[in-house]
């Protein structure tokens, strides 16, 4: 009985430190998994930062919605600020940190593709993001009364606006017509471009709409002349779910000027 006892004493004690060596080797492999979700270099390529440093510098904003962007695509969206204490600090005001123009396509849920919260982002959404009167006023209501610095013209593929402007059917019902003809001149610049007609003319309506609003007085103009705001483009990929933001509109940004 006294053998048999040892036996298993003798048995216990490797078991338990057979555990402990590979609790202990679990967590170095842990300690150096730099990637690991969490870890400051995964925060760091995700982009992680806090909403003041977005809201009070566009350049920010951008990479923020790029690293969001990436979670999501990766399918490790964070899905940050949407609980109930959120929402009853956004119940006394409003800070968005970016304004995204959008087409209305219910694919492209804005704060989900771009994982962002309650309170991050302020839409506005019509069929081929082409903008009117409405529109403008909702931008220039953001950028003055909110203080946003960031305005995102989004397109995406395969974009239904974009097709119909393509194709140009006969008789088209009620006002539908009016938002075709605003992307027409969009698809007379692709004419001969290669590749898809249809994702190439939503490049260029998204090209063609962020210049537009760089040069719309008197309220935008201005402000992105002096750098106190960013307008740029990007499209989603309905397939892959991916945002790319355009090179064509990310260069030469102005700075912001000193007073």
């Amino acid at each position: 009985m006294k053998k048999l006892l040892l036996v298993i004493i003798a048995l216990f004690t490797l078991h338990y430190f057979a555990d402990a060596q590979n609790v202990q080797s679990s967590a170095v492999i842990k300690k150096h998994d730099q990637s690991a979700p969490g870890s400051l270099k995964w925060r760091a390529d995700h982009y992680i930062v806090n909403r003041d440093s977005a809201f009070t510098e566009p350049r920010v904003a951008i990479k923020k919605l790029m690293g969001g962007n990436r979670r999501f695509v990766e399918n490790k969206s964070i899905r940050p600020r949407q609980d109930a204490e959120t929402i009853k600090k956004l119940g006394f005001g409003q800070k968005p940190f970016a304004t995204i123009v959008s087409c209305s396509d219910s694919r492209v849920p804005n704060e989900i593709v771009f994982d962002q919260g309650v309170g991050d982002l302020f839409i506005i959404r019509t069929a081929g993001q082409v903008s009117s009167a409405a529109s403008y006023g909702s931008m220039e209501y953001a950028v003055i009364k909110l203080y946003t610095r960031l305005i995102v013209v989004l397109g995406h593929t395969e974009c239904g606006a974009v097709a119909a402007a393509v194709q140009r059917p006969e008789d088209v019902p009620g006002h539908i017509v009016t938002l075709i003809n605003e992307i027409k001149p969009a698809v007379a610049k692709i004419a001969h471009m290669p590749g898809d007609p249809v994702n190439n003319a939503v490049r260029q309506n998204v090209i063609d709409q962020v210049n537009t609003l760089r040069n719309l007085d008197p309220i935008l103009h201005k402000k992105y002349s002096k750098g106190e705001i960013l307008i740029v483009g990007a499209v989603y990929d309905i397939h892959t779910g991916k945002v790319e933001f355009l090179k064509e509109t990310l260069h030469d940004l102005p700075e912001k000027k000193s007073k």
